[in-house]
């Protein structure tokens, strides 16, 4: 007997039978690359949290004014000599509990008992690196900041999900991340002042670092905000515990 394709019957059971088909493709595909997934994640924030340290390509032919990662073999070898410890910070009791494995902390998905924080060594100097999340116009917003013990900034890296081309996504080019070196997390006091983001910075070469502001982006005053609370938020629970380091 012949199927009969023009009827409704027809068309619903065959588009049952494709979505099944389709979803059992997708499902496995995404099974079979979920390990590769996983590894370039893992990679990915090797060679931002070396970028924040300034271990990049930044400087000499691949730089010029562009952001230039390690690769992400390179950044698979060096992280392990850059960032020497990891650690999860409890800021309640000033205490620290040291995550052992070199991936161990990378490889966190959110559920953790305490604030990350990864412990570098460059050029002889002990870095501290904070990783930093919020929002911005649009979307999630997310970095690292690498700071010394004086809380000085050493370099930063900032992403976005979703902010606007040529505006607010500007937050992860160069000319934005590299005023952020050597900025004043604290004042001459001693007190957290944060970074701001400020249109009436009047510091178009940003000579002033102790000021605790740079320029903002033209035009993505909302996505600046958010970075502004973001590095507030997240730098702030980290002060106690690497001041009691250095005392």
């Amino acid at each position: 007997m012949a199927v009969k394709t023009e009827s409704n019957s027809y068309t619903v059971i065959f588009a049952i039978v494709m979505v099944v088909i389709v979803g059992a493709l997708l499902a496995g595909i995404s099974s079979a690359l979920s390990g590769q997934i996983s590894e370039n994640k893992k990679l990915e924030k090797k060679q931002n949290i070396l970028y924040a340290m300034g271990v990049n390509h930044n400087e000499g032919a691949l730089g010029e004014g562009k952001v230039v990662f390690l690769t992400t073999a390179e950044a698979n070898t060096e992280f392990d000599k850059y960032v020497k410890a990891q650690y999860l910070i409890d800021p309640q009791s000033n205490t620290a509990k040291e995550v052992k494995g070199a991936e161990d902390l990378i490889n966190f998905n959110g559920h953790r008992s305490g604030l990350p924080l990864y412990v570098g060594e460059k050029d002889g100097k002990t870095l501290y690196i904070i990783p930093v999340n919020g929002r911005g116009l649009w979307d999630a917003i997310w970095g690292y900041i690498a700071v010394d013990k004086d809380f000085v900034i050493q370099g930063v890296f900032f992403d976005h999900k979703g902010e606007t081309a040529g505006l607010g996504a500007n937050i992860k080019e160069r000319f934005f991340m590299d005023d952020f070196i050597g900025e004043h997390v604290l004042d001459a006091n001693g007190a957290f002042q944060s970074v701001q983001i400020s249109k009436s910075n009047a510091d178009p070469e940003n000579k002033r670092k102790e000021d605790g502001k740079v320029d903002a982006i033209a035009g993505a005053t909302l996505t600046g905000n958010g970075v502004a609370e973001m590095i507030a938020h997240g730098l702030s629970p980290y002060v106690a515990y690497i001041k009691s380091l250095n005392q």
